[in-house]
């Protein structure tokens, strides 16, 4: 994946409980990163995701995870998950994530979110709520 132009960056650190018995990054915890840096992000960005379920009944869903592994994480690493917007539609939004320990990138994703109704339908995002999401 290409360099991103970031709006979002958001530090983690590698605990013994992420780790395996070889001592790397389970692979299924860099899930758990890019989930943690896209909710950070989205609250920065001013959208509280409980009072838009409370007001409108919407949520975000991953629909859609493209990643590859290029390095593997250790216990005690400080991580960096950057999170740039790439496209937005009426009811999808697709982020760029990338993990990196220092420059080096570890773990890169596409992620495609969709929004859902309460009762777990497809729903359009508020407009205004896409244009503060989208690219």
């Amino acid at each position: 994946m290409k360099e991103l132009n970031v709006p979002h960056r958001f530090e983690t650190r590698v605990y013994y409980e992420d780790t395996d018995l070889a001592g790397i990054v389970y692979y299924a915890n860099y899930l758990n990163y890019i989930e943690r840096a896209r909710t950070e992000w989205v609250r920065t960005l001013g959208v509280d995701q409980a009072a838009l379920k409370a007001e409108t009944g919407i949520v975000f869903a991953v629909r859609r995870i493209e990643a590859d592994y290029l390095a593997p994480a250790r216990f005690d690493d400080l991580l960096e998950v950057a999170t740039a917007p790439i496209a937005a539609t009426p009811a999808r939004l697709t982020l760029a994530q990338e993990v990196r320990r220092d420059e080096t990138p570890l773990f890169v994703a596409k992620v495609t979110l969709v929004a859902l109704t309460d009762a777990g339908r497809p729903a359009r995002l508020p407009a205004d709520l896409r244009a503060i999401l989208g690219p």
